[in-house]
């Protein structure tokens, strides 16, 4: 299988997002098969309207879908492996079939087998892949592991007060040991991705959220993976601009404009044509600037 953002996207941190520059992050859109999501629970709960989205987002340029069987916020149901992998299987299948790199959003260890053995490529886990005993397992698997953080460590978001500099020192020290675990069982760096996790999985309040945004350079710097985050829709944009989940589509770009910025090398989203365009437009524009002529105020 062709895996797009694989394919371009060396395993160390990419060199392509200077300092001031926009890089070229992977888009990853996000599909969920759920009943309860925050901004689009039930819309793509039946296999063919999931099938029909993700085949939009892939149209419209990402380079990965990441397929959501359960929701993960605060007030979310919570569904048991037999009925994520009956919302999953039709649709990772179906997808698979058609070429589409696929990854999975499960924490729940019998979801995550039946992603590896049907074909996707990533799985993504908001606890982070917490139990040693699958490290040979997951070893021995070819999936990209995208290891979140969360202040809560087990399970869904939760509402908690967080101080923002407590939890950045939390993300530091939980990756320093949570990577330092995975390579020593064998999975090699260059299949992890890195997640600081944002919105409630770091706290009620944004500051916890704005200042991760702000720092992921660091911890390209510090780590030496890729790093990924999700602003997408997330709860502490809706706390900064007052917008409930459907209008949060202009502060979810400025979020993701300014992760790419900053050097992320994965950006998830729910609005992949937005984002491409927005990419695409600051990329141009940075370009031209590059090629114009010094201005009189400039020599």
């Amino acid at each position: 299988m062709a895996i797009r953002y694989l394919e371009s996207a060396p395993a160390a941190v990419r060199s392509d997002a200077p300092e001031g520059g926009i890089g070229r992050p992977r888009v990853v859109g996000i599909v969920n098969i759920t009943a309860d999501s925050f901004s689009d629970g039930g819309r793509y709960l039946a296999a063919d309207d999931a099938v029909a989205h993700a085949r939009r987002l892939w149209a419209q340029g990402a380079d990965l879908v990441e397929l959501g069987p359960a929701s993960s916020h605060p007030d979310a149901e919570q569904v048991g492996g037999a009925e994520e992998l009956r919302r999953l299987a039709p649709v990772l299948e179906r997808l698979v079939a058609e070429g589409v790199p696929v990854a999975v959003d499960s924490y729940l260890p019998e979801t995550q087998r039946f992603a590896a053995a049907h074909g996707a490529a990533c799985l993504n886990d908001i606890q982070g892949f917490p139990d040693p005993a699958r490290y040979a397992e997951l070893a021995a698997s070819d999936c990209t592991l995208v290891v979140m953080h969360s202040v809560q460590r087990v399970g869904p978001a939760t509402r908690v007060a967080t101080d923002a500099e407590a939890v950045w020192w939390g993300i530091e020290r939980f990756f320093a040991e949570r990577l330092a675990a995975l390579t020593a069982a064998g999975i090699g760096r260059e299949r992890l991705v890195i997640d600081p996790g944002l919105g409630y999985f770091l706290g009620a309040a944004p500051g916890p959220s704005l200042t991760a945004l702000a720092r992921v350079r660091r911890l390209k710097e510090r780590f030496g993976v890729p790093v990924l985050v999700s602003p997408s829709r997330k709860s502490f944009l809706r706390a900064v601009t007052g917008r409930p989940p459907a209008e949060a589509g202009p502060a979810t770009l400025a979020a993701e404009l300014y992760a790419a910025l900053r050097g992320v090398d994965y950006l998830r989203t729910h609005d992949v044509g937005a984002l491409r365009d927005a990419l695409a437009v600051f990329a141009a524009l940075e370009d031209a600037g590059r090629g114009a002529p010094a201005g009189p105020e400039e020599v």
